[in-house]
C-alpha cells in the first residue's frame, strides 16, 4: 500500500456539498451511499457544476456521506440529495496512491498513525477527497487524500 505516513497540515476551504447520507457499518453503508449518489449525477449536472467527489464520515457515529463538491450553491437539487455548506478547517492530510480497494486498510492505518504521532484531533468530519477520476485513471494510479480533522 502506497500511503504517506507523515501528514501535511492543510486548511480545507468552505465547500458547497451535496450528498447521500447513510448510518451503519461502513463496509455496507459506503457502497450503498455511493450507488445512490452516482445514480443522481446525470440529474445533478443538468443545473450544477461538480467541482469534485468526496466522502465525509464520522467513525464514532458510523455516519457516512457520499457526495460532491459544487462550484456554487445548488440549483434544482435532485430528490435524494441533501445540501449543506461544509465549513472545512484545519486537517492532517495523508495521501493514498492506488486502488480504492485499499481505502479500508489505508483508513485504518491513518487512525494508527494519528495515535502513534500524537496528532490532536477534533470531533468533525473525516474527508476522503478523490483527486483523480477512476473513469480515466488506471486503478493503480488513483490518488485519494484522507484528511483527519486536527486541532
Amino acid at each position: 500500500m502506497d500511503l504517506t505516513e507523515v501528514p501535511e497540515i492543510v486548511n480545507w476551504p468552505q465547500t458547497y456539498y451535496v450528498f447521500v447520507e447513510k448510518v451503519g457499518p461502513f463496509p455496507m453503508s459506503a457502497p450503498e451511499a455511493w450507488g445512490e449518489a452516482h445514480a443522481l449525477v446525470p440529474e445533478l449536472t443538468l443545473h450544477n457544476r461538480v467541482a469534485g467527489y468526496m466522502s465525509l464520515y464520522k467513525i464514532w457515529s458510523k455516519t457516512y456521506r457520499a457526495g460532491f463538491a459544487l462550484e456554487a450553491p445548488p440549483s434544482e437539487l435532485p430528490k435524494g440529495l441533501k445540501y449543506e455548506i461544509f465549513e472545512g478547517g484545519k486537517y492532517s492530510k495523508f495521501t493514498l496512491s492506488g486502488p480504492y480497494s485499499e481505502l479500508p486498510q489505508a483508513s485504518g492505518r491513518v487512525i494508527e498513525l494519528v495515535e502513534e504521532q500524537g496528532i490532536e484531533t477534533r470531533e468533525d468530519w473525516t474527508i476522503e477527497n478523490y483527486v483523480t477520476d477512476p473513469r480515466t485513471t488506471p486503478a493503480e494510479k488513483l490518488v485519494t487524500e484522507i484528511l483527519v480533522p486536527t486541532q
